[in-house]
């Protein structure tokens, strides 16, 4: 009885660490929006770990490593003319940006077998979209939901639910492929900024001689 009540004890203590290799998504068939984007990643997004206790019974940590970092820099460069890394000290109006964006990860969520009663885990991941013009105001906010499965069949609980947590990012990743533009308006930053700089430089261009 007491070598039993050890085991079990053991068993309550076990954990799973999982850990996201970056991941890649294969180049869209769109065209760029024209425009140039300083990309700031916070500290917490770029390194963003998950530790949750399961019922009890077990202890999971998911690190997401540079996952994040590595898909929104490759994202991003997809879909607009020209990405800038920034860091939190630099000022937007110092950059020659139409738009910045800042990522983060509001929420993040995961079930595991003996939680659902099926063979499968689960990620549900709450991505949070803020994006300011150039002169550093937000004029975006925008929540981005992604879900992710994968079946135990044939992997491993860690692979599982490393697969799943894959699959939301990449989730992600296609919503803001179709809607980022639409949601944020940074397109219509990027035009309206061009139109002001066309108008500056017809100002300073001096009359013509048959004037």
């Amino acid at each position: 009885m007491l070598s039993g009540m050890l085991i079990f004890g053991l068993l309550a203590g076990c954990g799973s660490n999982v850990r996201l290799d970056p991941p890649t998504i294969p180049t869209p068939l769109i065209v760029k929006v024209p425009a140039s984007i300083g990309l700031r990643m916070p500290a917490e997004f770029q390194h963003f770990v998950h530790d949750e206790e399961i019922i009890g019974r077990e202890q999971w940590s998911i690190d997401f490593g540079s996952s994040n970092a590595a898909l929104f820099t490759q994202l991003f460069g997809f879909m607009f003319e020209r990405v800038t890394l920034v860091s939190a000290t630099d000022d937007p109006k110092d950059l020659a940006i139409d738009a910045l964006i800042e990522p983060s990860i509001e929420a993040f969520e995961f079930s595991v077998p003996n939680q659902s009663k099926t063979e499968s885990f689960a990620v549900w991941i709450r991505y949070r979209i803020k994006v300011y013009d150039q002169h550093g105001d937000e004029v975006a906010n925008w929540p981005v939901s992604a879900y992710g499965k994968s079946q135990t069949s044939s992997l491993s609980g860690t692979q599982a639910l490393q697969r799943a947590a894959i699959l939301a990012i990449r989730d992600a990743a296609a919503l803001m492929i179709m809607k980022l533009d639409e949601a944020t308006g940074i397109g219509q930053l990027a035009a309206a900024r061009a139109r002001a700089n066309t108008a500056v430089v017809s100002e300073e261009e001096p009359p013509s001689d048959s004037e």
